[in-house]
């Protein structure tokens, strides 16, 4: 095969992940033409690297040396994974639906609380049967379509979770998605999970990611929504407790009908590398989205947030909000693009990005786009980074709080500011103590 300019000679990490494809695609249950299709393109184009403009920032083909195994949780990361589930941390108002190491785990899922109208099946038991309507949206109506990552998840994906609300159907109780990674040796999981929102249905959606082992995990995940007319959907995503050398990718590629509104954040309190990654469609009149974030960065930790946001249909409105504190020699990236085609007249669109820089040797790179191709809209975006007010400083020093207190207050409410979009209560008081923990660590040093 003929590789392009930009990929002259295959990496290690690349040539591994192609192998690894051959070696076991006799194992990885159904889909094979989809599979097949996305390990060719990735063959074609490899790791993304510096070259390519949405990866300017996170040079992936630099950046993986090594492609770590898959591996099978053993009897002792099943263990472990049911001791943490039931430890005070994994115990939630939630109902969890667990995916550990890359397969989904009904035994450690709360399946006997899932309430009337929604409906919990494994990808994998889903890509067997070959459902018509599964294989076209995990696709996500060609949204990535040109990326590495995602075409290597639709490859190489194990198994991930398939919900189906139905229409009408209202939702108490949060669904929350875990995708879990543990054991004592580095391995990589590729996860893709589908949830099908019915027309007029109200839910709550959380998804986790994280490695409760302190090897250097590699995490291939893609979550696809497809949300029905007059929906209303909350959606939390949260990375953390990554390890030293860890490595985090988790795509979200989502449909919006008309009349529906999608309320999106993430929240990066402790990460290696991580990037996250959103391509949203706003197919139908009068939606209503918005995509918010909180990063909390230290040391050598990289967090990438990149989305495009593409207005299809007329009257829709979309909302951006993003914030990042960089402690020394952390890297914050946002990159959002909203794109009005032709006929999305009377779009309403507005994107921020704000950070704080807490010294000389973080790195913050921003670069928000409009790509308008529509004659009536009200667009428009920001970016800024700076440092902690030395006036504001020195106002609360002057009142007898010490300058480390001082400025984990002033940090506090800007960190709270971004995490006011998250409409659950219960868990904005969650992350709201994380940041609390984190400005605490930093205060410690």
């Amino acid at each position: 095969m003929n590789l392009p300019a930009t990929i002259r000679t295959r990496t290690e990490a690349e040539t591994a992940l192609i192998e690894a494809f051959d070696a076991t695609e006799h194992l990885l249950r159904g889909a094979c033409d989809l599979r097949a299709a996305a390990m060719a393109h990735f063959s074609a184009i490899g790791l993304p690297n510096r070259r390519v403009e949405s990866w300017h920032y996170t040079d992936l083909r630099a950046m993986l040396r090594e492609a770590a195994p898959i591996r099978a949780p053993d009897s002792f990361t099943l263990a472990r994974a049911h001791e943490l589930l039931q430890g005070p941390g994994g115990q939630t108002h939630a109902i969890r639906l667990l995916v550990l190491n890359g397969a989904y785990r009904p035994d450690l899922s709360d399946l006997a609380d899932l309430p009337a109208g929604v409906a919990v099946t494994s990808l994998s038991d889903e890509l067997v049967a070959g459902d018509p309507e599964v294989l076209t949206a995990l696709v996500g109506e060609g949204q990535g379509g040109d990326d590495a990552v995602v075409a290597l998840n639709a490859a190489l994906m194990q198994d991930g979770i398939v919900v189906r609300v139905a229409p009408g159907a209202e939702i108490e109780r949060p669904l929350a998605l875990v995708n879990m990674m543990s054991g004592g040796a580095p391995h990589a999981a590729f996860v893709r999970s589908l949830v099908i929102v019915g027309a007029g249905a109200r839910v709550r959606l959380t998804e986790t990611t994280t490695a409760c082992t302190p090897a250097a995990t590699q995490a291939n995940e893609a979550m696809v929504l497809k949300i029905g007319d007059r929906a209303n959907v909350d959606y939390v995503t949260r990375v953390f407790a990554q390890g030293e050398g860890a490595i985090a990718v988790h795509s979200l590629l989502a449909t919006v009908g008309a009349d529906a509104h999608f309320n999106a954040f993430c929240f990066m309190p402790e990460v290696g590398l991580a990037r996250r990654q959103i391509f949203a469609r706003l197919n139908g009149r009068r939606s209503n989205v918005r995509f918010g974030g909180l990063s909390l960065l230290r040391g050598r930790q990289h967090a990438d947030t990149t989305l495009v946001v593409e207005h299809v249909a007329p009257d829709c409105t979309s909302r951006e909000f993003f914030r990042h504190i960089l402690d020394h020699e952390s890297t914050g990236v946002f990159q959002g693009k909203v794109v009005v085609r032709p006929n999305a007249q009377k779009t309403d669109g507005a994107m921020k990005s704000q950070a704080i820089m807490l010294g000389d040797d973080a790195v913050m790179n921003n670069k928000p786009e409009l790509e308008i191709f529509a004659d009536d809209v009200v667009c428009g975006h920001g970016a800024t980074v700076g440092q902690l007010d030395d006036d504001q400083i020195f106002y609360l020093q002057a009142r007898g709080l010490p300058r480390e207190e001082a400025e984990s207050l002033l940090l506090e409410a800007f960190a709270n500011e971004a995490l006011d979009l998250i409409a659950d209560e219960k868990l904005r008081a969650r992350f709201i103590d994380d940041t609390k923990a984190w400005l605490a660590q930093r205060g410690a040093k």
